[in-house]
């Protein structure tokens, strides 16, 4: 467990197409973004798998991760996570070995178990294929040993891939990859970003146990954490009001690109919807630096988290890097 002065912070990147933009745009602001939490000393940069919605752009994930590592130093690039009904685990393990050793020591595997899309979208990906409750943890096994080094004999090697050890990392926002990380031996990261009801009882689970693996000798927890700063808590609020809006949308399944901010939008919702976007976002930190600071310095309090991995939609780019640079000064105090 980590004490607040020393929590880690991270990016997790949707990368968002705004309305009137384009996705070139996001996919040039999501450049502009790793390099700034880069120069502000974050420890890592990850993007998220998503198919078939208009407002994200980070579908072909992998290729993303290497242009953004090509852009950047020394942050580590990775997924947050591979959805890996969709793949198949040899075709996981080359796309990421190849970028192990373009970017040598900068790549993570974060995987999810979900599919990360509508079962239309994960039939055109994987075709027929049935998934089992017993397919996540055997695919994840298969990784592991087609990243570890090669064996005397063994058929098939992932080339690229072999001898990589690119770190995998599971991801969850339920109790099933809490459980088979601890029993691996592997880092956790909570996706309470958008779906924090299950928070606390993972996290708990994972520790609990957690057995040490040659990867990881002790329980590692990262915390998925929407912020969105701003010199005060009205203008915060103001900001906020997009991924308000976002946030909406998915609820009542109406996806769409990221919306400009309104002025008083939550004052135009009815009591439920504000309500039910609260528990969306019931571990946001919004609002001014004093505000921000102490709602991250509490979430981390209440988890132990090793690590916040900071979402942070702005619908203007500027003001989304000015969001994260105040988070990252108000958080080094």
């Amino acid at each position: 467990m980590t004490s607040a002065t020393d929590v880690r912070l991270s990016m997790l990147d949707l990368v968002a197409v705004r309305e009137g933009g384009t996705v070139a745009q996001a996919l040039q602001l999501a450049v502009r973004t790793a390099q700034h939490v880069e120069s502000l000393g974050f420890s890592r940069y990850w993007l998220a798998e998503h198919h078939n919605m208009p407002g994200i752009a980070s579908s072909s994930t992998a290729v993303l991760i290497g242009h953004i590592a090509q852009a950047t130093q020394h942050i580590r690039v990775g997924s947050g996570g591979i959805m890996l009904p969709n793949h198949a685990p040899l075709v996981v393990a080359e796309a990421f070995g190849t970028l192990a050793e373009l970017y040598p020591g900068r790549i993570d595997l974060g995987l999810g178990r979900a599919p990360g899309t509508d079962g239309m979208t994960m039939r055109a990906l994987r075709r027929d294929r049935v998934e089992t409750e017993d397919d996540f943890p055997r695919d994840v096994a298969e990784l592991q040993r087609l990243l570890a080094p090669a064996q005397p004999g063994q058929k098939l090697v992932a080339t690229p891939g072999a001898g990589t050890n690119v770190p995998i990392w599971l991801l969850g926002s339920s109790l099933f990859s809490a459980q088979l990380a601890a029993h691996l031996g592997l880092p956790y990261a909570f996706a309470s970003h958008f779906a924090p009801r299950m928070l606390h009882q993972a996290v708990q689970l994972y520790r609990h146990l957690f057995k040490p693996s040659a990867q990881l000798a002790k329980p590692y927890v990262a915390v998925g954490a929407p912020v969105i700063a701003a010199p005060t808590d009205t203008e915060a609020e103001y900001l906020a009001s997009s991924t308000y809006q976002r946030v909406l949308g998915i609820l009542t399944g109406r996806r769409g690109l990221l919306p400009r901010p309104v002025e008083n939008y939550t004052a135009q919702l009815s009591e439920q919807e504000r309500h039910a976007i609260g528990d969306f976002l019931a571990v946001a930190s919004i609002g001014g630096p004093d505000r921000v600071r102490e709602r991250l310095l509490q979430l981390q309090a209440d988890t132990g988290a090793d690590e916040l991995i900071l979402v942070s939609d702005v619908y203007d780019g500027d003001l989304r890097l000015r969001s994260l640079e105040i988070t990252a000064q108000v958080m080094a105090h």
